[in-house]
């Protein structure tokens, strides 16, 4: 690949390598030896080096030849190789198969016709009614020594490259056409065509029937909920510390991701009390009840990044910064503090609360910070100095439990605080409008053209407000038991609660659709389509 002027210029034998390390993890092996003679590029990769050098080194010749019939590898190298298995057969008396090997195998072939005198003294040792093994390793030769000696030529043809590079380059590049706006968040692509099938927009209604409950242990439950901003997942963290990533359409494990399918769950060891998505869905960061925050890779399961001392009290709050590379955390320990993705460590203290940060965001155009805290307080940070701007109290006698961004509106936002009221207030502190409920609130979360709020009641109602009017729209009761949280997907007519009854239940809306071009695929549609 190579770059002139500011443009990247892709090779064509680079696009070839590409679809053979394709057709091998596919195991379409005919198709593969075709391109590469054809074409006379190769790709001499393996999974593991390390791996592929002991299973020489121990003669675990099956696996050794599986790998090198995908491989191209000079003559010598090849017929010493082949060379070597036969004289082990030899030596366990498996004649059948080591005459097959040294008859019927091209590596043989080019080597009776170049080099017949080697060729032939193979024959005399497989006619032979017992193994000679000075004859097999003349010269203060061995065994061990001849598989050493293979295992570094070997070694010095093969490398290794991460898996699925096609599908992970088709995959980033719709990435970043979803990201530039070219493609609606959460939607599908028809590869072959190139270009994305008119989607089904939902019209904003309240999501009124359950269709799905999660059930936890009898000793879990979920402390916290987040849809993926792609829409394509829904991850929870549980008392227990396990982080799971359900398929909210059936209710289930989503066992696609191979990790949870082997049953090795992404984890705490304690109780995870915050979770929150990267802005391209590939990271998940989560809080724990002592304080670490843990950043997880989605499709692998693995953490990539663990700050062991990002609080001295339970995380309550998490928010990726607009570019990724940084991470807003609050906590019990009344602190907000901003980490760095790429450094693993605390890069910025707010201090100034005097009880617990319930939760903090960043403003829309991620210059200031705002925090709501136990204190009965909302205060206003610059994120760069971290200099407390303004401090204020919406009710002078009850906690502030949540803050959120209004829609559009970037001098202005949401709280939620242990009072009947949802609040709409101003930077300065002025509050302009407010959702009135039939019930303390605790948490809030809006359907996604933001025409609907949605906020829970400690009467375990969910109350439906009008954004524009602020009348209340509807009521529902979502839970027997104490609903902890309740989030709402990106870009469907989906929510999901959590409660202590050790439940998450997803409620859907039966609200029509509206057609956003000339085609509408369906959910069953055969097509072939990408999921992004």
């Amino acid at each position: 690949m190579a770059s002139a002027a500011g443009q990247i210029e892709v090779e064509a034998p680079d696009v070839i390598k590409l679809i053979i390390q394709f057709l091998k993890e596919n195991s379409l092996l005919n198709t593969l030896r075709t391109l590469q003679e054809e074409s006379q590029v190769t790709l001499n990769t393996v999974d593991n080096v390390e791996r592929f050098v002991q299973d020489i080194l121990t003669g675990k010749w099956d696996s050794v030849l599986d790998v090198v019939s995908t491989l191209r590898l000079p003559s010598q190298t090849l017929w010493d190789l082949f060379e070597q298995v036969i004289l082990e057969l030899a030596e366990i008396r498996e004649l059948d198969t080591a005459r097959a090997l040294l008859r019927t195998t091209p590596a043989m072939a080019m080597m009776k016709g170049e080099k017949p005198d080697r060729y032939l003294r193979l024959e005399h040792i497989l006619n032979r009614t017992y193994f000679d093994y000075n004859e097999a390793y003349p010269q203060g030769t061995s065994k061990e020594k001849r598989r050493q000696y293979i295992a570094q030529s070997l070694k010095e043809e093969v490398f290794t490259v991460p898996p699925s590079r096609l599908l992970a380059i088709v995959s980033q590049a719709l990435k970043w056409q979803q990201y530039i706006g070219k493609l609606p968040s959460g939607s599908k692509y028809d590869l072959f065509r190139g270009k994305a099938p008119a989607e089904r927009q939902e019209v904003d209604a309240m999501p009124k029937k359950n269709t799905r409950i999660i059930k936890f242990g009898k000793k879990s439950r979920a402390e916290c909920a987040a849809f993926s901003p792609d829409g394509q997942h829904l991850v929870s963290g549980s008392s227990d510390g396990f982080i799971e990533v359900w398929n909210f359409e059936t209710g289930k494990l989503n066992k696609s991701l191979k990790y949870q399918a082997e049953d090795d769950i992404m984890m705490h060891s304690e109780a995870v009390t915050a979770i929150s998505w990267s802005r391209d869905s590939e990271l998940i960061a989560t809080g724990s009840s002592k304080g670490i925050i843990k950043i997880w890779r989605l499709m692998t399961g693995s953490c990539v990044r663990t700050f062991q001392s990002a609080h001295t009290g339970g995380v309550t709050s998490l928010e990726f910064a607009k570019d990724g590379t940084q991470l807003l955390s609050a906590s019990h320990d009344t602190t907000v503090r901003i980490h760095g993705l790429k450094s693993g460590r605390t890069l910025k203290e707010f201090r100034g609360h005097t009880s617990y940060v319930n939760s903090a965001i960043y403003t829309q155009d991620f210059a200031q910070i705002l925090s709501c805290s136990s204190d009965g307080t909302v205060r206003v940070w610059d994120a760069k100095t971290t200099e407390p701007i303004r401090s204020f109290r919406p009710n002078h006698e009850v906690s502030v439990l949540k803050i959120k961004r209004v829609h559009k509106k970037p001098s202005q936002f949401y709280i939620v605080n242990r009072e009947s009221l949802c609040r709409v207030m101003t930077m300065g502190g002025s509050t302009i409008r407010s959702y009135e409920a039939k019930s303390d609130l605790t948490d809030i979360t809006f359907s996604p053209r933001k025409k609907l709020i949605y906020t829970i009641g400690e009467d375990q109602v969910l109350y439906c407000f009008n954004a524009d009017s602020g009348n209340l729209e509807d009521v529902l009761r979502l839970h027997a038991k104490e609903v902890l949280g309740i989030v709402h997907h990106p870009h469907k007519n989906i929510l999901a609660s959590y409660s202590s009854d050790r439940t998450i239940k997803i409620w859907r809306s039966a609200s029509k659709v509206k057609k956003l071009g000339p085609k509408v695929v369906a959910a069953d549609s055969k097509e072939n389509v990408m999921h992004i």
